[in-house]
């Protein structure tokens, strides 16, 4: 399509939209109204920034179906992920929805090569985070044969791989990493048919990259998405690897200044914004990303003509990806207050060793608690544990440090050290 092409069907498809959730969302009705808008006013996206913004601060105040725009019984599926204070962000969907996100899916899934004859590895995780399910439906829309291993085998994915001769995998690239290295240990390299991987759901680097397509054989693919908008399928790079290429017809994309919030112009760095143009069941509208990236309107080598977006900065709040799971400070923070014994002051430091991400949390004794006694500081350490694993879901090492051990910051506290150098 070409460009003016693209722009009538996406202003189409906004107006819809937009007249959809200002009479089906009371929530949107009452935010346009604020700011004297009607339906009527959106007659194209050359009125896109009338709209209001949508944030996870919406979100959480309509937790958990205020901003559908369907009637309960028309929804089929929730998925869910992490947010800043427990409550995660959801996306429901309705039946269109899900063969709409299977096709877009499909779609990235095609433009790395892969179709109908190919064997494809699900090794995201199912369940309520959108990995799994986003990878296997689109595998199937496509036609090919899926295997869905999720996570937690590495052993049987890897005896699966050979025994079937998979030929794709979808998963994160730090799991992929550590699947080559399995791979190699038990001298199996040469007796995969795999030619191709689909990763996303966590930052990753061309050093990365590279190094798992010398290492496996393979052609690696960025996949991009998030849970309010979709989740995987939004974007995906092509084979010239110059940034994602967003499906327009479904996504409309926009670049704000996050300090003035004015619309950015094609090829400048800001914030990225996602309007759902066909989603039923919860449509976001100008929402806030948080991502840091650009956008290029430019035809891409590949012949494809949607916007591309590029390399991700990183992001305007403190959210980090950790093992593909979101986690935030503040989090951490409110799982140390329940803990007697410890105090607010905290340091995470997120690294990478052997190609998988590590977290260690350290967290000061509270003077009352300080003791040379081991078996007491050791019942502490298990308790601040279990505490910050119910909290963000994984498994980080906890450090404790002694009474104003880590120091205290004049302004604004230093709560992360991420050594990953993910953004470079």
């Amino acid at each position: 399509m070409s460009r003016d092409e693209i722009e009538t069907l996406q202003s189409a498809r906004l107006v819809k939209q937009v007249n959809r959730v200002y009479h089906n969302v009371e929530y949107y009705r009452k935010k346009m109204q604020a700011v004297g808008l009607e339906p009527g006013d959106i007659r194209g996206i050359e009125d896109l920034n009338k709209l209001p913004f949508t944030t996870y601060e919406d979100l959480n105040k309509t937790y958990p179906f205020g901003l559908a725009a369907v009637p309960k019984s028309e929804l089929v599926r929730v998925h869910a992920s992490s947010g800043t204070t427990g409550k995660p962000k959801i996306g429901v969907y309705t039946r269109r929805d899900i063969d709409t996100w299977a096709e877009c899916v499909a779609r990235c899934f095609s433009m790395a090569g892969i179709t109908r004859d190919d064997v494809i590895q699900v090794g995201y995780g199912y369940g309520l985070f959108t990995g799994g399910l986003g990878a296997h439906y689109g595998a199937e829309y496509l036609g090919a044969m899926v295997l869905p291993m999720s996570t937690g085998n590495t052993k049987k994915l890897i005896d699966m791989m050979v025994d079937c001769d998979v030929t794709a995998i979808a998963c994160t690239p730090s799991y992929l990493l550590h699947v080559a290295e399995d791979l190699e240990k038990a001298g199996l390299i040469d007796k995969i048919k795999l030619k191709t991987a689909i990763c996303g759901a966590e930052p990753w680097t061309d050093e990365m990259r590279d190094q798992m397509e010398q290492r496996l054989h393979i052609k690696a693919y960025d996949i991009y998405g998030l849970t309010e908008i979709c989740g995987p399928g939004v974007a995906c790079d092509c084979e010239y690897h110059k940034g994602l290429h967003i499906w327009e017809d479904h996504f409309l994309p926009e670049i704000i200044n996050p300090n003035t919030l004015e619309q950015q112009p094609g090829g400048t760095e800001g914030e990225l914004v996602i309007t759902n143009l066909t989603k039923e069941g919860m449509p976001m509208i100008r929402y806030r990303t948080k991502d840091l990236t650009s956008l290029e309107y430019g035809k891409c080598d590949c012949g494809r003509t949607m916007a591309r977006i590029q390399r991700f900065k990183g992001r305007t709040d403190d959210m980090l990806i950790i093992k593909g799971v979101n986690v935030f400070p503040s989090q951490v923070e409110a799982a140390l207050l329940t803990v007697e014994g410890t105090t607010p002051h905290y340091m995470m430091v997120v690294d990478r060793v052997d190609n998988s991400d590590t977290l260690e949390i350290q967290v000061e004794v509270a003077e009352s608690a300080f003791t040379d006694e081991v078996s007491s500081l050791e019942r502490l350490s298990k308790e601040v544990h279990d505490r910050l694993k119910t909290a963000i879901g994984l498994n980080a090492k906890v450090k404790l440090v002694e009474p104003n051990g880590l120091g205290h910051f004049d302004g604004k506290s230093k709560h992360v050290i991420d050594k990953r150098k993910l953004y470079e």
